[in-house]
Formats: structure tokens, C-alpha cells, sequence
């Protein structure tokens, strides 16, 4: 893989990550670290990423993130239970205040009916102060078009795109309460 990533959004976030005085952790599947990769190409990440994980097969979700045997088993890798413990999962095990998930079939195999090629399932989980009930967690379904590198890349934008979304909406919701 090479370096050649580009740089607007994952800056945006970063910037927004950054104004808030908030860290990241993101938990990856279907792209296997790409969008670790991707904020972390920004120089100074290190202000605000803790961490990724790539959790690829059932028992790293258990084991890395806590997501619970039931929800493997009944929904499948691939599902909107999943993808909400994996955010939540990463985002409480490395203490941060934003995790993000991503769980999906990349291709060109993989597909199934009710989730073929191309869907991909992305969460964004936010911890709030101790006692202010503000900590949730959001999951958003897609289909993608194309080939695994376009399904991956597609992820990519579509998470760094959904984490601006809620940090930004989060600052909102700060502004309101002041």
C-alpha cells in the first residue's frame, strides 16, 4: 500500500477531532486498517488517534472488542448489531471518545442474501461525560458498487464522512447547551 491517500477528509476530521479536544479508536473488518491508514496519514495524528484494530474473523470481535456471541450468531459478521457493539466495543476498550466500526463483504465472494457483495455497515459510537446519559451509538447500512479496492474505498470515505457528521452534530449539540 502506498501513501498516496487522499488527505481533505481525513484533515477535516482530524481538525474537528482536534477543535473538540476528542480521541478516536476505529475497529475494521472489510478494510482491514484503511481507515487507521487513512487518519493517520495526516501528520499529527497522534493528537487524537489511539488506536485500530482490525478484527477480521468472529473471535477477534469477541475477543479484541466484546461483541457478544449471541449477536455473531444470530446476525452475522456482517449486520447492524455487530457493527454497533464493534463501535462500542473500541470505543470503551481504548477509553476514547469517539469509536467507529466497520463490518462488511468486500467481494468479490463473500455474498449471501440480505447482504450481497457491497454491504457494508459502519457505527459510530460517542462516550459522553460520566452522567450525562449523552453516550450513543449510531449504525448506518450501504450497498456499494464495484470491485473490492472500490467497495473498500467507498468504506473508507463513507466512515470518515459519517465520524465528521456526528462530531460536528456533537459541537452543535454543545453549542445549544451553553
Amino acid at each position: 500500500m502506498n501513501d498516496d491517500i487522499d488527505r481533505d477528509l481525513p484533515m477535516d476530521v482530524a481538525d474537528a477531532l482536534r477543535d473538540a479536544g476528542d480521541t478516536l479508536a476505529v475497529a475494521e473488518s472489510c478494510t482491514g486498517g484503511l481507515v487507521g491508514a487513512a487518519i493517520t496519514a495526516v501528520p499529527g495524528a497522534s493528537d487524537y488517534f489511539d488506536s485500530g484494530l482490525t478484527t477480521y474473523a468472529y473471535d477477534a470481535k469477541r475477543h479484541h472488542l466484546g461483541v457478544s456471541r449471541e449477536a455473531l450468531d444470530e446476525h452475522g459478521a456482517v449486520s447492524e448489531p455487530v457493527a454497533r457493539e464493534m463501535a462500542r466495543g473500541v470505543r470503551d476498550v481504548a477509553d476514547v471518545d469517539w469509536g467507529v466500526s466497520v463490518t462488511g463483504v468486500a467481494g468479490p465472494t463473500g455474498g449471501k442474501e440480505g447482504a450481497p457483495v457491497g454491504t457494508v455497515y459502519i457505527g459510530v459510537a460517542y462516550a459522553g461525560p460520566w452522567g450525562s446519559e449523552s453516550s450513543y451509538a449510531t449504525v448506518s447500512r450501504y450497498e456499494f458498487e464495484g470491485d473490492r479496492a472500490a467497495v473498500r474505498a467507498q468504506t473508507v470515505e463513507q466512515a470518515l464522512e459519517e465520524l465528521l457528521r456526528e462530531l460536528e452534530g456533537q459541537r452543535e449539540h454543545e453549542r445549544e447547551r451553553e
